[in-house]
């Protein structure tokens, strides 16, 4: 199941268009997927979302053409006797902001065609490294050439990436057998529901999912204000970059920008569509 998948599935489910999610996986990947629907939509940017934590199934000895155990061989070199030993001389060289190239196989866009169609007509197309920072790669469980890693780092890598990468440090090659996202940010996948169980009275509040970022409460007739776009004065504004607007009765409208002692509003859902995703 792709992530598309899981947004035309909860699209179903809610009988609406409005619905996004906050980060691809892989579609053999399983585990969290944070998804917004109706109003929410419009703050899928501001949300929390980092770090992301992974549980990666690495099988060492063998390099496929897609990183992970879809793809073909490529070659298969024996593994290191003391695997472990192996493995954790050679993480150090992973941690912290590192430059990853994307694979071949996966969604960036050359000349506004994705990688993987390159790659499936059998070109090599050269891929601009990108900047991640990896604050843990350790080993959680080791069996045979198969390790299960934890892995937290920030949005943009690619968990195939660190396992091919990994195995060709150490001289044996390796792949990402299976995937599991268990976090992304402060949502965790003990918060989420199945995607078979899920309902409306499941359906995280903004200005639940928001924080940390500062909420604002606004009188009446700052919420008219700041829906018309124009700015809200504060003798004493909140020492943050962004905030949340809510109205009287606690409903996050809008993001605002702090400019000094104004707040200029960012993005605001219109009163009707409030009203109509209540009434609906």
């Amino acid at each position: 199941m792709t992530s598309h998948d899981v947004v035309n599935d909860v699209r179903r489910r809610f009988g609406t268009r409005r619905v996004g999610h906050a980060g691809t996986l892989d579609p053999m990947a399983t585990g969290l997927l944070v998804v917004a629907v109706g109003p929410a939509t419009r703050f899928l940017q501001y949300l929390p979302l980092e770090p992301k934590v992974y549980v990666a199934d690495v099988h060492f000895g063998r390099s496929t053409t897609t990183y992970d155990a879809e793809g073909e061989t490529v070659s298969e070199q024996p593994v290191p006797e003391d695997l472990r030993g192996a493995i954790e001389a050679a993480l150090p060289a992973f941690m912290g902001l590192i430059q990853q190239t994307p694979p071949m196989y996966s969604a960036v866009k050359v000349a506004g065609k994705p990688l993987y169609k390159y790659a499936r007509s059998g070109q090599e197309v050269k891929r601009e490294p990108r900047t991640v920072h990896i604050s843990t790669f350790e080993i959680e469980k080791l069996e045979g050439d198969r390790a299960q890693m934890r892995i937290v780092c920030s949005g943009g890598t690619y968990v195939r990436s660190l396992a091919h990468d990994l195995g060709g440090a150490i001289g044996c090659g390796a792949y990402l057998a299976g995937l599991v996202r268990t976090e992304v940010g402060r949502f965790t996948r003990e918060m989420a529901s199945p995607l078979d169980a899920i309902h409306p009275d499941q359906l995280i509040p903004l200005h639940q999912a928001l924080p940390p970022m500062p909420l604002v409460p606004l009188s009446e007739s700052q919420v008219r204000s700041a829906r018309e776009g124009r700015s809200i004065g504060m003798s004493e504004p909140p020492d943050n970059f962004l905030v949340a607007l809510t109205e009287p009765d606690g409903t996050v409208f809008s993001v605002a920008r702090v400019q000094g002692n104004l707040l200029q509003p960012e993005c605001v859902i219109p009163a009707e569509t409030l009203d109509a995703s209540a009434s609906g």
